[in-house]
Formats: C-alpha cells, sequence, structure tokens
C-alpha cells in the first residue's frame, strides 16, 4: 500500500483504463483482437503480475479510435509486454527480423500482430508496414532507441520514427518504462525480480506533430520520455538519472 502524499499523487496521475474503452466492445474502424491475441494478453498480465510488482500510470491516455503510435524507451526484452499489457485495444509490434527466422516462434509472433524490421538501417518495407497498419486503424509500438539501453538512460531516438506520426498515426504517445533495466539489463542472462513502472504522457494530434520537423518532433518526444522518466523515478523512490 501506499500512503500520504505518495499515495494522493498516484491518484491525481491516474492508473484506470479510458472508460470509453469498455472491455473488448471497440468502436468500428479499429482494429480488433484475435482470439490468440486475447488469451496471450490475460496470460502475460497474470504472468507479469506474478512475478514483478508492477505499477501503470495515465493508461487512460489511450485513445478510442484512430491510429496510434507508440514511442517506447527500450530496458529490457519484457518491454514489448510491459508497454501494452494494460491497453484495452491491441497493439502492433516491429520485432527484430532474426526473430521471424525460427519456425514455429515466428507463427506464433506474428499470430499476435507483430511484423520485422531489419536493425541498423533504414528498413523503409517495415515502415510502410506499420504505415498501412496505423491507417487501418492499428495501434504500433515502436521501441525509437533501436536497441536495449546500456546504462538506463533514454538514448537518442530514430528520426524515421517522426514520419509515423506525421503522416499515419493519428495520435502519438510517449511512453516510459522504468524499472526493468534493472530487473534485466543487457548483461543479465535471466530476470530477476523487482518494482516495474509504466507511464503514457499525453497524447499528441497529428496536426500538432505535423508543425515540427522531423528532427525537431523526435527531439521534443525525447525530452518528454526523459522528463517522464525524471518523474516517474522520484515517484517511486529511485535515484535521478543524469543526462548531458
Amino acid at each position: 500500500m501506499t500512503d500520504g502524499p505518495q499515495r494522493e499523487q498516484h491518484e491525481r496521475i491516474g492508473t484506470w483504463p479510458n472508460p470509453r474503452l469498455p472491455g473488448w466492445r471497440l468502436a468500428e474502424g479499429v482494429q480488433k483482437p484475435s482470439l490468440l491475441y486475447r488469451f496471450g494478453r490475460r496470460l502475460l498480465q497474470v504472468g507479469v503480475s506474478a512475478l514483478w510488482s508492477t505499477r501503470v500510470f495515465n493508461r487512460g491516455a489511450e485513445p478510442t479510435s484512430g491510429g496510434v503510435v507508440y514511442i517506447c524507451n527500450h530496458q529490457s526484452f519484457l518491454d514489448p509486454v510491459l508497454m501494452s499489457f494494460a491497453l484495452r485495444r491491441p497493439v502492433n509490434y516491429m520485432a527484430r527480423d532474426s526473430l521471424f527466422r525460427t519456425p514455429g516462434f515466428k507463427q506464433l509472433i506474428t499470430s499476435l500482430n507483430a511484423f520485422p524490421v531489419r536493425r541498423g538501417t533504414a528498413d523503409l518495407a517495415a515502415l510502410k508496414e506499420a504505415m498501412r497498419r496505423l491507417k487501418a486503424g492499428g495501434q504500433v509500438v515502436v521501441f525509437a532507441e533501436g536497441t536495449r539501453t546500456l546504462d538506463g538512460r533514454i538514448g537518442p531516438l530514430l528520426p524515421g520514427v517522426a514520419m509515423l506520426a506525421q503522416r499515419a498515426a493519428d495520435w502519438t504517445i510517449p511512453v516510459v518504462i522504468d524499472g526493468a533495466y534493472e530487473c534485466w539489463p543487457r548483461t543479465q542472462a535471466v530476470p530477476s525480480p523487482g518494482f516495474i513502472s509504466v507511464q503514457y504522457a499525453k497524447a499528441i494530434p497529428q496536426e500538432e506533430a505535423r508543425q515540427h520537423k522531423p528532427e525537431t518532433f523526435m527531439t521534443a518526444v525525447r525530452e518528454t520520455l526523459i522528463q517522464t522518466q525524471h518523474d516517474l523515478r522520484r515517484r517511486t523512490g529511485r535515484a535521478v538519472f543524469t543526462y548531458d
């Protein structure tokens, strides 16, 4: 339990979902989850809650309709699950192409809305597929740093992500995961128990995203991520990272 001022701050920030998204009954023109996706989401919700103490803030920011790109920091292999397990609408993931080379696993992650992206390159095919899904009313998760963090800090963001926000998505939502690095840094073979928090920032409409040059927009998104991380770490009693 959280007591006193810290509890009041948690309640003010909000941990409840968007009340206009009841269960799986979604609006017309919005991507619907498959039965396998529903089952997998429930299984992961139970598993994550059992293994890690997890708190999600501002998930009420999830739009009821329209294409949404979530720009998220990347702390661990847990991030795809952590980013989306509290949302009501299904999400689509860019996943590194090497994961699609294993028979069986390829079919599994494809059925869970993942599609391949080549890391370290400007993968136009992956960007086009992401844009197609966004324009069809889907939600797409992008780990815009391109790789997992080395020290928990948020690195530079890939500028190509701005194309999704400015040309295809109705909404852009920056998302911060914190604590997953401490539980499963890239130097550690298996995860360890701990406290993980996720916070969604305010949704940015497409018309606002289009007012900026791509580089300026991504710089502003990174600043939002860093400030959100600062606030989240203070709220959860962790030391705040310093940035140059």
